[in-house]
C-alpha cells in the first residue's frame, strides 16, 4: 500500500507565506519550517547552556519541524484573518484538526505513534516545549520583517512592531539573548559580515 505522507510534506514548498503583503523575498512553508526548527534548536541551546535549564532540544526541534505541516491542506492562513474574531479562530482550529487527522492517516501504521503527537496531538504537547517553538516561530516572522525592511520594503514595518510586542510579551530570556547576540548580524549584507 502506498503512503502519501512524505509526498504531501514535500508539497509544503509550494505554499507561500505572507500572502496579504508585498514581498521582496518570497517564502514558503517548507523554508519557514526549516527556519523555525533551527531557531528552536538555538533557543533551547541558549536555555540549556546560558541559563542552566534542561530543555529536551531534540523533542522541541521535532515539534518545530511539523508545527505547520497541516498547511499542506489548509494553506497559510494569514494571522489577521485567523485572529479576526474568536469564531473564525475556533473554526480554523477545527479545520486544522481535521487536516492533521487526514495527514496522520497517510503515515504507515508502524510509524503512527511517533508522528501522532507531532501532527495531531499538538494541544496535548508539553507547554514548555510549545513555548520554545512559538518563540522560534515569532523570531522567524521577526527576521522576515527585518529582511524585508533591509531590502527597502516598508510593507513590513507595522508587522515588525507587532511581532516585537508579541516577543516581549512571551517574557523569555532566551529570546532577549537571541535578539541581543544573534539577530543583529541577520540585518547585515554579505560584505558587512
Amino acid at each position: 500500500m502506498e503512503n502519501h505522507f512524505l509526498a504531501y510534506l514535500y508539497r509544503l514548498r509550494y505554499i507561500e507565506r505572507w500572502s496579504l503583503m508585498r514581498n521582496v523575498l518570497k517564502e514558503n512553508v517548507a523554508e519557514h519550517s526549516f527556519h523555525v526548527s533551527i531557531l528552536t534548536h538555538v533557543l533551547c541551546t541558549i536555555a540549556n547552556e546560558v541559563y542552566g535549564k534542561q530543555i529536551p532540544t531534540d523533542r522541541a526541534v521535532s515539534m518545530a519541524l511539523f508545527h505547520d505541516a497541516t498547511e499542506v491542506f489548509t494553506g497559510d492562513i494569514p494571522t489577521p484573518v485567523k485572529h479576526h474574531n474568536p469564531k473564525i479562530l475556533s473554526n480554523f482550529r477545527e479545520i486544522e484538526q481535521l487536516a492533521a487527522e487526514r495527514l496522520l492517516d497517510m503515515v504507515p501504521e508502524p510509524l503512527r505513534n511517533v508522528y501522532d503527537p507531532l501532527i495531531v496531538a499538538k494541544k496535548d504537547a508539553d507547554p514548555e516545549l510549545k513555548k520554545y517553538v512559538k518563540g522560534a516561530d515569532l523570531l522567524d516572522a521577526y527576521l522576515k520583517c527585518v529582511s524585508e525592511l533591509s531590502a527597502g520594503n516598508r510593507e513590513f514595518a507595522m508587522a515588525k512592531k507587532q511581532i516585537e510586542q508579541s516577543i516581549e510579551a512571551m517574557n523569555m530570556p532566551e529570546l532577549d539573548y537571541f535578539l541581543q547576540h544573534l539577530a543583529p548580524s541577520l540585518e547585515k549584507t554579505l560584505d558587512e559580515l
